[in-house]
Formats: structure tokens, C-alpha cells, sequence
């Protein structure tokens, strides 16, 4: 199937998905390739700006975007929020939007590609190591830290999907975050390993053999594998049994297509993501806690699990975005107000 055809494909699932809401902007038209509602298209005086830049995390060449407030004084102090983006998004997506919109409530903001991913750099391509997201947190924070007008003892956190999962376990050891939200956390290590909804028990053994047997012929020199690598036809998508993979791969593919994302991994990232598992030791994190998740979510139970288990969380809080399923809580306008409204009385009761 053909470029042309595919995206033909896309955009058909995602008007059904979408009926009746503007599309998001094409990364093509925005000089920032930012692809969601709203976002900036110029830097200009008085007004929340973007800057894009780069850093080094462990000798690897980070892709990032802060975002500042408007009238942005770098002798000021300003509490920074550090934005960790879903499983194989990038920085332009759901991760700028969230970021884009706290910076025009006075946060200077960051949004990173992680390693192996996006436009930062590592090779191979596409390595989804639960270490190397936790460290991407962390790296944010060593870099926001030091941007001119942050203040180091004001850093909030805020991870979407995956990204909430890897942000719940960067939180637990790492202090600088004195507040932390989650969106629509997915919890990727469980997932992996037992499947979505646990459908996929029973095939956890050949799975990790496949992951072994991957990562023995990167060892000899051999071809990368890569799974989740294939797009599905749109009867097949339609035929998927998970709300959460057909609006999915709409976003993606659809309304807010990057060509820095993609769903693919290396096979042998399986090896540490399936012992991997974003809701052990949350009693670790005592710091004060927001996870919030569309009331209409299949993955709303990812959630309940880890909130229940941060047994030490100060003032923590579950709130459920009504209505929303969990792709609808990256881009569909009233579900982002309910999520921002929220997000706004948070970060102000705890980093203000």
C-alpha cells in the first residue's frame, strides 16, 4: 500500500472517529512541525514562545522544545513543569499541547523526544527501554533546571500515557519533582507482558523467546527486529478489539501524523519492558499526586491500580475527565479543559 493510500486510509478512520472536528494542523505548515490545536506558529514579544533545543543525556543528542511564558523575564523565577510524552509520540503532539497550554498559566515548560526516538538521537532506532524513559525524565530536570529564570526547588511533573507510567517511577526517587500528575497513564511494562486487558497470558513465554532471539541476533550483528512495525489495513483496524488502538492509530496516522512517530520498537526492548511495572513501589512517592483518566477509558484501570498503591502520596487525587475515552483526553477540546482546569488548581496549590 502506498504513502498516498495509507494516509487516505487514516484520514477516513479518523473522520469517523472525529466527526465534526477540525482537523489538527499539518506538521508541514508549522515551522515547529507542531501538529495540535493551536499551536504556535511564531515566537512573538509579550506572548507564550517555543525554543526549540538540544542537550546531551548520556552522550545522546536530546530533541526538546521549552516553552516560556508570556512577558518572559529571564531574571525572574518561574516554576518549570517537565512534560514526559505517551509510547510512541513525540514532542510535537499531545506532549507540546499540554506544555504549550501550562506555559500560558506562567510555567516555563519542557517537552523532549526521548532517546532512540523522535528527533533526538541513539541508535538503533526506536529502543523503548523503561530505564531510558525513566532517564529521559530525569534529564529534563537536569536541563530545565539550569534554564535561565527557572526556579530549581519549584519543577513539576506531568507524563501522558507511557510517559505517565515512566513518570510515576521517576518521581519515586527523584525529589526535584515536588508535584506530579498523570494522564491517561498507561502502564507499559504490564501491557507488554500480559497484554492489553490481560489478553495475552498465554503467550508470554513465546514472546519472550522472540525478544531473546532478537536480541541474540542484534548481539551477532544481524538485522534489527522490530515489532508493532506492520500498519493495519482500515478493515482491520475497524476490527480491532480495543477502543484504545482504533482512535489510536487515528491520532497518529490521522489528525495529528509526525513522521518522527511511529508505534514500532525493537523486539528486544521486550526483555526489560515485560518485567517492567509502572505500579510497584508507589508507596515511594510522597510527594503530592494527580492521575487523571477519561471516566470512558479501556485503560482507566491502569490507573485505579497505581493510584491505589501510592499508599504515602500527599493530598493525591484521582480525577476522571467525564466522558472521554483515553485517546480523546490528548486533543478533543472539552476533555483538555476539563484536564487543564484540573492541572491549573493543582501546579498552583503545589509549585505557586
Amino acid at each position: 500500500m502506498n504513502r498516498v493510500k495509507v494516509m487516505s486510509l487514516f484520514f477516513a478512520v479518523s473522520v469517523f472517529l472525529t466527526t465534526g472536528v477540525a482537523m489538527a494542523a499539518d506538521y508541514r505548515n508549522n515551522p515547529f512541525t507542531l501538529v495540535y490545536e493551536g499551536a504556535i506558529t511564531e515566537n512573538v514579544n509579550g506572548k507564550v514562545n517555543i525554543h526549540p533545543v538540544t542537550y546531551k543525556l548520556n552522550g545522546i543528542d536530546i530533541s526538546a522544545n521549552v516553552y516560556t511564558p508570556a512577558n518572559y523575564d529571564s531574571n525572574k523565577k518561574y516554576p518549570a513543569i517537565v512534560v514526559a510524552h505517551p509510547n510512541g509520540g513525540v514532542k510535537e503532539q499531545v506532549a507540546g499541547l499540554y506544555a504549550q497550554h501550562l506555559a500560558e498559566q506562567g510555567y516555563i515548560t519542557i517537552a523532549a523526544d526521548a532517546a532512540y526516538q523522535g528527533a533526538s538521537g541513539g541508535t538503533p532506532r526506536n529502543v523503548d527501554k523503561p530505564a531510558n524513559r525513566i532517564e529521559d525524565i530525569h534529564g529534563m530536570a537536569d536541563f530545565i533546571s539550569q534554564y535561565p529564570g527557572v526556579d530549581g526547588k519549584r519543577i513539576g511533573l506531568l507524563g501522558v500515557c507511557g510517559g505517565g507510567g515512566y513518570a510515576l517511577k521517576a518521581a519515586q526517587t527523584d525529589k526535584r519533582f515536588i508535584a506530579v500528575a498523570t494522564l491517561s497513564m498507561f502502564n507499559s511494562g504490564r501491557v507488554r507482558r500480559n497484554g492489553f486487558m490481560d489478553s495475552q497470558l498465554d503467550t508470554i513465554q513465546q514472546r519472550l523467546q522472540q525478544a531473546s532471539d532478537a536480541r541474540a541476533q542484534e548481539a551477532a550483528g544481524g538485522k534489527i527486529v522490530y515489532a508493532a512495525e506492520a500498519r493495519p489495513t482500515e478493515e482491520q483496524i475497524a476490527k480491532l478489539p480495543f477502543e484504545l488502538y482504533r482512535e489510536g492509530f487515528a491520532y497518529y496516522y490521522g489528525t495529528h501524523a509526525h513522521p518522527n512517530s511511529t508505534f514500532r520498537y525493537t523486539m528486544s526492548s521486550l526483555l526489560a519492558l515485560m518485567n517492567f511495572d509502572a505500579a510497584t513501589n508507589m508507596d515511594l512517592i510522597n510527594q503530592p499526586l494527580l492521575m487523571m483518566a477519561g471516566s470512558k477509558a479501556d485503560t482507566l484501570y491502569m490507573t485505579k491500580e497505581a493510584y491505589k498503591e501510592a499508599t504515602t502520596a500527599k493530598d493525591k487525587e484521582l480525577f476522571l475527565i467525564e466522558g472521554a475515552t483515553h485517546i480523546q483526553t490528548y486533543w478533543k477540546p472539552e476533555y483538555v479543559k476539563q484536564a487543564m482546569t484540573k492541572l491549573v488548581q493543582f501546579f498552583g496549590n503545589n509549585l505557586k
